[in-house]
């Protein structure tokens, strides 16, 4: 037993660290040196950083690497509740890993970029730098949005993106959809539907849709010097928002699967003609 959970413990901290690193250097570079051109390739590192993460890790853990992710299974009876803290922790513990070894790689490069537009670390416009690591709402490269994003709004995305992934994650691996794919594609396409939903709600949110993806990377920040930029943020609500928005939406989904779209996949055994 202590071995399944040691297996379970490393297989969800290395899987979030490689999740978080690959996308939040992603956005370092994007932010820092312009590197990216458009919200695709950011949002493509992130999905490919989910599909390498499930793949080097699934065999240690279930590779949820994301606590709305464990939430729902533990709701829909795929994972006991035992096992939930081992999870949560090891997620966090992983994302924030993953922040801490961001700024190591790019600290100098962002210290740089801070000292040519003036900002000063822990001032409201110190976010721009801020949301290397963890989310803002709006989007804080739109700053044009500052009127149309409300908490309510940001709300709603992070529930609905979480949502989304998480329905999809059911549909892609459960047994009684006839229609899933082969269990060695199915990573790459929960990375793509993660790409996906980025390239929508991103300009809103930055989409987060991972409670341990924003809180890890948030919490080292907040140690970094960003202060009360990273928590509680410029205009508050991150609890709200990314934790609270994505358990919600999974939970959702996990409840719609197993209620309702699961009794019906039941029904129908054959693929369509």
């Amino acid at each position: 037993m202590k071995k399944e959970y040691l297996c379970n413990f490393s297989g969800e901290l290395f899987g979030t660290f490689i999740l978080v690193f690959f996308g939040c250097s992603a956005v370092a570079v994007s932010v820092l040196f312009g590197a990216h051109i458009g919200l695709f390739q950011v949002a493509a590192v992130w999905g490919i950083g989910v599909s390498l993460a499930i793949y080097a890790t699934r065999h240690l853990s279930c590779a949820h690497i994301n606590p709305a992710v464990s939430i729902a299974m533990v709701i829909a009876r795929r994972m006991t509740i035992k096992k939930l803290p081992t999870y949560l922790l090891a997620q966090l513990m992983g994302a924030f890993l993953a922040g801490f070894f961001v700024y190591l790689l790019f600290s100098d490069s962002i210290a740089n970029f801070e000292l040519i537009h003036n900002i000063v670390r822990g001032q409201p416009d110190s976010v721009v730098s801020a949301m290397i690591f963890g989310e803002y709402f709006p989007n804080p490269s739109s700053p044009q949005a500052i009127c149309s994003v409300s908490l309510s709004t940001a709300f709603l995305a992070e529930m609905l993106g979480t949502f989304l992934l998480v329905s999809m994650i059911f549909l892609l691996t459960e047994g009684c959809n006839v229609g899933k794919p082969d269990s060695d594609f199915a990573p790459i396409l929960i990375g793509a539907t993660v790409a996906a939903i980025i390239c929508i709600i991103s300009p809103l949110t930055q989409a987060g849709i991972n409670p341990a993806r924003d809180f890890g990377p948030r919490l080292f920040s907040y140690f970094a010097g960003w202060k009360s930029i990273a928590i509680p943020g410029p205009r508050g609500g991150f609890f709200t928002v990314y934790i609270l928005g994505p358990v919600l939406g999974g939970t959702i989904a996990a409840l719609l699967f197993t209620k309702l779209i699961q009794p019906l996949m039941g029904v129908k055994k054959d693929y369509c003609v």
